[in-house]
């Protein structure tokens, strides 16, 4: 099965699972977490922790308001832009623990909720993500999953990519491997030890081999490039996530 292919009932049931064991994974770091803790830095520059979960919990908000939309052939109310989610997180920066989990909490249960209500004939309903590529309700549940697994390592709180789970970084690679390919990015082949799968990209630039974790690390931002010969370093990879490749048009 493609990328981009309806995924069916009984994986769209297993997927919607795994996006509530990193919700319930997500939360439980959070875990007496206390106010200084709150406002100390997160892993990503210029943000504290407290917006780190202020930015989870508003893109809960928006990936429910996307279902709510998808099952009811309506708009659920204004849809924030993105000078909204820009306020909320300058809002979030100072709140406190218990505010800010409490906040997560719910949002995450409301999204998820409203997931579980979706009816199976209207999943392939096309959405707009904010950023302007549409796709099916369906692929929200994986754009939750990875919203949760990212961040949960940009909180910097001990959960390394090395905990995120052996799917989801297949699933995140074969996403990523896609999109680099169509855009031509200069590195011929990734190839994870850990997971025996490897990723052609193109007929030139050097092959980059290492633990999956660490190749998505490295092409979500989240890490170092890995090993390579230091008279020819690897290429930057763009600013990720990137729209999935073929996509829906």
């Amino acid at each position: 099965m493609t990328l981009t292919a309806d995924p069916g009932g009984a994986r769209l049931a297993a997927l919607l699972a795994d996006v509530r064991d990193s919700a319930r994974r997500f939360v439980a770091t959070l875990d007496g977490l206390g106010d200084p803790q709150a406002r100390g830095a997160s892993a990503l520059p210029g943000w504290n922790r407290a917006q780190v979960v202020t930015h989870v919990a508003r893109s809960a908000d928006a990936y429910r308001w996307l279902l709510t939309s998808a099952r009811t052939g309506a708009e659920p109310g204004p849809r924030a832009d993105a000078a909204a989610l820009d306020r909320a997180l300058r809002e979030g920066a100072g709140r406190g623990a218990a505010e800010l989990v409490d906040d997560l909490r719910c949002s995450l249960d409301r999204f998820l909720d409203e997931a579980a209500s979706m009816p199976a004939e209207r999943w392939p309903t096309p959405v707009t993500a904010l950023a302007g590529w549409r796709h099916p309700a369906w692929f929200t549940l994986h754009r939750a999953r990875r919203e949760l697994e990212t961040h949960h390592v940009d909180l910097n709180l001990g959960h390394g990519t090395a905990d995120w789970p052996a799917d989801y970084v297949a699933w995140a690679l074969d996403a990523t491997a896609a999109t680099l390919a169509a855009r031509g990015f200069p590195v011929a082949r990734l190839a994870a030890t850990d997971l025996g799968r490897a990723w052609p990209l193109g007929p030139t630039g050097p092959a980059v081999t290492a633990p999956g974790h660490v190749l998505l690390a490295w092409l979500a931002g989240r890490g170092p490039a890995p090993a390579a010969d230091p008279d020819h370093p690897l290429p930057t990879p763009p600013v990720w996530p990137l729209p999935p490749v073929p996509g829906w048009g």
